[in-house]
């Protein structure tokens, strides 16, 4: 069967700047850090932590108060974010307009989520535990429900595909990412809004996270460079919300109805490291990314920039780079690599989206952002080229975008640049 090309025709992006995507993307070049001290009011013991906040969303205004009170806030972050890709697909929102001949029975979602609605589930125990209420709101089941998300943008968009949601950590929406490129490539879909998104600050899941001892360290003054990959004096990850969409299309379609294109999805890898559940391991990393370039049919070395997963671990960063290494070899050296986490954050289940994004913007306007406050390089993450500055007016035409989730689930995705 003849694979089809994946155009990518809409992005769109709930940014932690509180600007629009082309914002996003010149902040991330300039090094920017979004990442601010949140101090929350809970008694006896507040949350105090490095984080990433959507200052600027207001879900009432971008989705109008009844749609968004249906909803959990990953929901709102994400359905919000897939307006704006569709938006700017230049696709009509709900039923098909009567002049549109076309039927959307194959146009379907994928969506990824870590946690899917934690706060409204987390908003229940509140009620009944301290509050001393019997009973919670009737819609706590479809707010909490993990395909939230991808229902409600289904239903708003009139898609009458599949609509499925992966949880897989946080490859979850690089996964989805993956699902729905084979489904757009093998003709079973003519178009897939897929993305991710996640909301983090439930308590429980924070103090979560801070037990584990992975997350970094930071106040008031220092936050804005808690997060540091691939530095010698890295302390941990940040968690940030976020929400972020891609329209794929095939590529004979977006050409037919004269869709600006992006760039395009050529290949996505997956495996799994199954040997630890939070310790990464180099070899299911080496497979992943193999995998994508036997998939896309590149070699190596027509790499021109790798976003890496690069979340400020110990242990991660070390892991990817000697991956790295061991699938590029002598290429590694001169393979431009960064980690824009460094300045937005790590969104769980968002953070593939958001990062495919990045990759896609890096390929389209020839520029790589940087892994910010990089000043002390830990020799253990040696051996690539490790973009400390915003770079302008690169010839960049194939890219890779690494997620590397707890459990082992490892998934890589490879862009080309709109021809």
């Amino acid at each position: 069967m003849k694979q089809r090309r994946v155009a990518i025709t809409g992005l769109g992006i709930i940014s932690p700047y509180g600007g629009d995507l082309p914002d996003f993307f010149a902040r991330l070049l300039a090094g920017e850090s979004a990442v601010h001290f949140l101090h929350t009011d809970d008694i006896p013991r507040p949350l105090a932590i490095p984080f990433v906040s959507c200052h600027g969303f207001n879900p009432d205004e971008a989705l109008g108060r009844p749609l968004a009170g249906m909803m959990d806030r990953f929901a709102q972050l994400g359905t919000a974010a897939a307006f704006n890709a569709w938006a700017d697909a230049g696709l009509s929102r709900g039923e098909p307009a009567k002049e549109e001949s076309e039927s959307r029975d194959n146009w379907g979602v994928a969506w990824g989520t870590a946690l899917g609605g934690t706060l409204a589930y987390e908003k229940g125990y509140r009620e009944l535990w301290q509050k001393g209420r019997e009973r919670v709101s009737p819609l706590s089941v479809i707010l909490g429900m993990n395909n939230a998300a991808n229902a409600h943008i289904s239903i708003q968009l009139g898609l009458g595909g599949v609509s499925m949601s992966h949880t897989v950590a946080c490859a979850s929406s690089a996964i989805a990412i993956g699902e729905a490129f084979r489904r757009v490539r093998s003709g079973e879909a003519t178009v897939m809004l897929t993305g991710g998104s996640d909301a983090p600050q439930a308590y429980g899941v924070a103090r979560a996270w801070e037990a584990l001892r992975v997350m970094a360290s930071g106040d008031a003054n220092t936050s804005p460079y808690a997060c540091r990959p691939f530095s010698a004096d890295r302390t941990g990850l940040v968690l940030g919300e976020g929400g972020a969409a891609l329209v794929l299309e095939d590529w004979e379609h977006a050409v037919a109805r004269g869709a600006r294109i992006h760039g395009e999805m050529v290949g996505y890898g997956t495996s799994c490291d199954h040997s630890h559940l939070v310790r990464p391991e180099a070899a299911g990393q080496v497979r992943a990314l193999n995998a994508a370039l036997s998939d896309a049919g590149l070699a190596p070395e027509q790499i021109d920039y790798i976003n890496a997963h690069g979340t400020a671990t110990a242990e991660g960063d070390p892991v990817e780079v000697a991956a790295l290494k061991l699938v590029f070899g002598e290429h590694a050296a001169r393979l431009p690599v960064s980690a824009s986490k460094s300045m937005h954050g790590h969104q769980l289940g968002a953070a593939g989206a958001i990062e495919a994004i990045v990759t896609v913007l890096a390929l389209r306007e020839q520029a790589i952002p940087p892994t910010a406050h990089l000043k002390a390089l830990d020799p253990a993450c040696t051996g690539v080229d490790h973009v400390t500055s915003g770079r302008r007016h690169k010839p960049l035409q194939v890219a890779l975008s690494n997620s590397f989730a707890f459990g082992g689930s490892n998934a890589v995705l490879a862009f080309r640049a709109p021809a």
